[in-house]
């Protein structure tokens, strides 16, 4: 049977230019391919034809010769010089390149980055985390801190590179610089990492003794660090640089400090405000007065505590919290009075406590005002 034309089987015009003949071959390949045609017996002819038709087409002097002889221009007869598509070939190989080359059009991006991408010379260095734990009085006023951090820094026998006095890596010979190899698997063309120079595209010659060709030995470095006043839990301080040394002299990552506050015995922190729990005594409480406070800043402040406070009652200092983080003003202290209950009562106290409770009888506003919403609340239930 006589062969249809090539421009036919592809659905191209003899005008077509080169982007169109590849994207009507894909179409046409994706259409016909017998993964997606079981059930049709002629699909893998047709499917032939079509990788036969794009691989004397794709090529510009395949096709010129195809243009001004047909067929013809790739038989035998043709000088000696014409060749077909697929002449001289293993079943199926003209395909397998042809399809290959469109595949790795189609997903090269996606599979290994743009052709010739895939390499990685000199690598960054990880980041690293460093937890640190403040007292409260540290992030009000801000402090320095030492810290020692275990982690790769660059060889100093080979300034990083990996190679014997410092010398530069060569061209790895398995990837030719490319840090991947390809593999042929059936129609595909499989990209996978070099073994040889696992994917940085050098290899070295001499490995430098210390290092050991990696560029970089295990240290324990002591960094200080400047803690800024008004950090809380959470906080995170960067320096940059100051991460694992970078591969074959790459550039260094950095290190990450995190903050967390230590409990203090005397004050709670929310926000910019801290809060500090007072006990007065019963006297006080129903006398009025004074107590004095502490300060976060060291220092010490009066309060006058209200005749007849209640337990939970809320002083506030204004300005006396903490700072903000990069100065936006500072927070309030809160101070929460807390009425204790004498104990311990000798028999001279109990009596007077006692005298004192017979003379109560309209001392106790909040107490009146329970017991009757509780007699009104036993009142509706019994009626």
């Amino acid at each position: 049977m006589a062969k249809r034309d090539f421009y036919d089987v592809l659905g191209v015009s003899r005008s077509a230019s080169a982007e169109e003949i590849k994207k009507a071959y894909r179409k046409k390949a994706k259409e016909l391919h017998p993964d997606r045609n079981a059930d049709n017996p002629d699909a893998e002819s047709r499917f032939k034809e079509v990788n036969e038709a794009y691989e004397a087409l794709k090529d510009p002097e395949k096709k010129a010769a195809y243009d001004r002889f047909g067929h013809a221009a790739f038989e035998g007869g043709m000088g000696g010089g014409g060749r077909g598509p697929g002449a001289g070939m293993h079943p199926g190989a003209g395909f397998s390149s042809t399809f290959s080359d469109v595949f790795e059009d189609l997903f090269g991006d996606f599979m290994g980055g743009a052709r010739g991408g895939g390499r990685q010379r000199a690598s960054r260095g990880s980041d690293l985390r460093y937890n640190m734990r403040v007292t409260l009085e540290e992030a009000y006023s801000g402090t320095q801190k030492s810290i020692r951090v275990p982690t790769l820094s660059t060889c100093d026998s080979c300034d990083g590179t990996g190679a014997e006095g410092g010398a530069e890596p060569v061209t790895c010979p398995t990837c030719s610089g490319m840090g991947k190899v390809r593999a042929q698997q059936g129609f595909f063309t499989i990209e996978r990492t070099c073994p040889t120079c696992g994917g940085l595209g050098q290899i070295v010659k001499n490995p430098c003794k210390a290092c050991g060709g990696a560029g970089r030995v295990e240290k324990e470095r002591t960094l200080s660090v400047n803690i800024p006043a008004g950090v809380e839990t959470g906080t995170r301080i960067r320096l940059s640089g100051e991460g694992e040394a970078g591969l074959r002299g790459g550039p260094a990552g950095d290190l990450y400090i995190f903050i967390e506050l230590r409990e203090h015995p005397i004050f709670q922190r929310e926000g910019h405000d801290l809060y500090c729990r007072v006990p007065v005594s019963f006297a006080t409480a129903a006398l009025g007065g004074e107590v004095e406070v502490p300060t976060i800043d060291g220092g010490r402040s009066r309060v006058k505590v209200p005749a007849g406070v209640q337990s939970g009652k809320q002083l506030r200092l204004r300005g006396k919290g903490m700072p903000a983080l990069r100065g936006a003003g500072t927070g309030d202290m809160f101070i929460e009075l807390v009425v204790e209950t004498p104990v311990n009562l000798t028999a001279r106290q109990k009596e007077l406590l006692r005298e004192f409770e017979s003379l109560s009888e309209n001392n106790n506003p909040e107490g009146s005002s329970f017991f009757s919403k509780v007699k009104s609340f036993w009142d509706g239930m019994t009626g």
